[in-house]
């Protein structure tokens, strides 16, 4: 899936800004359903695979053979939580949006084949339609400067916030509740970004960063790398 996009450049240890639509820029998430389970397996791909656990319940004799299935898929899961960082996030009625770190050059297409094919093969199941979900190949845009890394977070929060939503509290899904400390996800990561932050000076804040100021030009430069 790595010749579809000019801008793609695969580095150890890069950060990348990622994102995808639907096809024909149809919507990919109709229902709450539909965001929770493309969230239920993100934590599937990012948390460790607690192997020692899933072993021993599979050796349990009265276990289920429900249950039994359940496990072996688990075991059998790819897993990228050696490989990815999540950074930042949010998830749009038709596209999303990631901020990521990879390991290696390679950890990203592996990481995104898996997700994008796991998650269509779900959507046309229950919708009963056939063919590829989102447009083309995703995109995956290098951060290249300090710059970028700060207000890639900012662009992508913003983006949920500014959009509302009848079943999350403040926008569409996102990142942001674990930027302000409201909720804790042990697959997200904002620690890198809330090291540039202040946590008792408010008008220093993270929350003050993304709604109560602007920078136009980083923004646009940002929202650039989509078109």
């Amino acid at each position: 899936m790595s010749d579809g996009n000019a801008k793609k450049i695969y580095l150890d240890n890069g950060y990348y800004h990622m994102y995808n639509r639907g096809v024909e820029k149809r919507l990919i998430f109709l229902d709450l359903q539909d965001y929770n389970v493309f969230l239920s397996y993100l934590k599937e791909y990012l948390l460790p695979k607690d192997e020692v656990n899933l072993n021993e319940r599979l050796s349990d004799p009265n276990i289920s053979y429900k249950e039994r299935d359940k496990i072996l898929k688990l075991l059998r899961l790819n897993n990228f939580a050696d490989e990815i960082t999540l950074l930042a996030y949010c998830l749009m009625p038709n596209h999303f949006h990631f901020f990521v770190k990879q390991k290696n050059a390679l950890s990203i297409d592996k990481f995104m084949n898996s997700l994008g094919t796991r998650y269509t093969k779900y959507f046309n199941t229950k919708y009963k339609r056939v063919g590829a979900l989102c447009q083309g190949v995703y995109k995956a845009v290098l951060i290249n400067d300090e710059s970028q890394f700060i207000y890639l977070s900012k662009y992508i929060h913003k983006q949920a916030l500014a959009s509302p939503s009848e079943a999350w509290e403040a926008g569409q899904p996102s990142s942001y509740p674990e930027y302000l400390g409201k909720r804790k996800t042990l697959w997200i990561h904002s620690e890198e970004i809330l090291l540039f932050f202040s946590k008792t000076t408010p008008s220093l804040s993270y929350k003050s960063f993304v709604e109560e100021t602007e920078d136009l030009g980083n923004i646009q430069n940002i929202a650039d790398d989509e078109n």
